[in-house]
């Protein structure tokens, strides 16, 4: 088999044992596939992050569910969070003990609450009203609460979680309202939490939003946690030389301002972090097939079946994945050129890769999405009526596993009956 454009998955040996082309024929295209070691080692530096000894990492489980992916993370070490009962209900399928679960909620019914609440996990309400929810089904209860401390960042608008433009957590100008809800329910508020965005490179905008919810926190007494939310980016441009995130130097600047709070407060209490992207998106790629290749108007379009119902990312942020090419031939590519390599969706937004230079594609070869392991499957659904593909996991050996079945047609129509 002739690889004509594979360097990055080569240096990781990210496909172990196999190839692209044997999965593909094996498990069906598309198909997304996890690095066990790559995922491991993701865990294993944010473990590491910094000195203070009070610290939890969370794994933002909306990243990536898999069930597999979810006992790998709690292996290593690691905590999680959860948006919904459903992830409530994974996580306790992977293992988590429900200590190890903060419930992160927005706008969400009492019965949602309550769910969490019967099963002994920490609820976090994300504004006053929801306080007072809260306070009504569980008066005496334990709560953590999110606060909007101002800062906010991120790769795109949608995804920016603070600051004054968005929907989530509670304006610390309400901070009397909420110490009257805590004292009117007898309510013990162990822990506040924050998130200003998604997909930071630089982090000196994470620093200052910790500042931020510091400064919110010295307004309680007694807390146990702050958590400070994630965000941790990663480079999706490789090929073009983007470089990591500087976890050693953001570690040194977190470990002064934790020491340093924890000093004045007057104890070390926890500081819990949230990181689902850093954790899943370089350990999972996403393979598909070309099927067609034609011109239209100057333009010459790679027709794959990647398309959005696989992958948003790309129509939904105008987000970037390298691309890499697998062959089964030895038919060599003698040219690059610029081509969109599009999917099989029904709506001129089905673009992957937009005004990409390529070596020259033909029919019938694999294209590889890289970093496509946050915010891909979890996110693919059944538009058009397309299949949601297999899930297949590079153990720390080299062998594949399947960890999550191909739908059928008749999973299309299973709820009806």
């Amino acid at each position: 088999m002739l690889t004509t454009y594979n360097k990055l998955s080569d240096e990781t040996n990210f496909f172990g044992n196999t190839t692209p082309v044997e999965l593909i024929k094996e498990y069906g295209s598309p198909l997304y596939v996890y690095n066990e070691n790559v995922m491991r080692e993701r865990c294993r530096e944010l473990k590491n992050l910094i000195t203070y000894p009070n610290f939890s990492v969370n794994y933002s489980v909306k990243a990536n569910g898999n069930l597999t992916l979810l006992q790998i993370a709690r292996e290593e070490g690691l905590n999680a969070d959860a948006m919904s009962p459903g992830e409530i209900f994974v996580e306790l399928k992977a293992g988590f003990k429900p200590e190890q679960i903060l419930y992160i909620s927005n706008n969400v019914s009492k019965e949602e609450m309550q769910f969490a609440i019967d099963k002994d996990i920490l609820v976090s309400v994300d504004s006053v009203s929801q306080l007072e929810s809260y306070g009504q089904i569980n008066e005496g209860g334990r709560v953590c609460i999110r606060f909007n401390s101002g800062v906010g960042a991120g790769h795109h608008e949608k995804v920016i979680t603070g600051g004054k433009k968005t929907k989530f957590g509670v304006d610390p100008n309400f901070i009397p309202e909420v110490k009257e809800i805590i004292s009117k329910y007898k309510l013990n508020l162990v822990g506040i939490n924050q998130h200003i965005g998604s997909l930071f490179m630089e982090g000196d905008k994470y620093v200052e939003g910790v500042k931020s919810v510091l400064d919110i926190a010295e307004k309680f007494d007694n807390l146990e946690f702050v958590d400070l939310g994630g965000g941790f980016g990663i480079p999706y441009q490789k090929l073009a030389g983007q470089k990591r995130l500087d976890l050693q130097d953001l570690g040194k600047k977190l470990d002064k301002v934790f020491f340093d709070f924890a000093d004045k407060y007057g104890k070390q209490i926890t500081f819990k972090v949230e990181p689902g992207r850093y954790i899943a998106a370089e350990c999972g790629n996403l393979l598909g097939t070309v099927y067609s290749i034609k011109n239209n108007y100057g333009m010459k379009y790679v027709g794959t079946d990647l398309g959005f119902n696989v992958l948003k990312r790309p129509v939904m942020y105008d987000s970037h994945h390298d691309i890499e090419i697998f062959r089964e031939s030895n038919v060599p590519s003698t040219k690059s050129e610029t081509v969109n390599i599009v999917g099989n969706i029904c709506e001129s937004g089905d673009i992957i890769a937009k005004q990409r230079e390529l070596p020259e594609i033909f029919e019938g070869d694999i294209i590889n999405v890289l970093d496509a392991g946050a915010y891909g499957y979890c996110m693919a659904s059944n538009y058009n009526n397309r299949l949601r593909p297999a899930e297949v996991l590079i153990t720390s050996e080299g062998n594949t596993k399947l960890i999550r079945r191909r739908d059928t047609f008749e999973d299309l129509v299973r709820n009806f009956e």
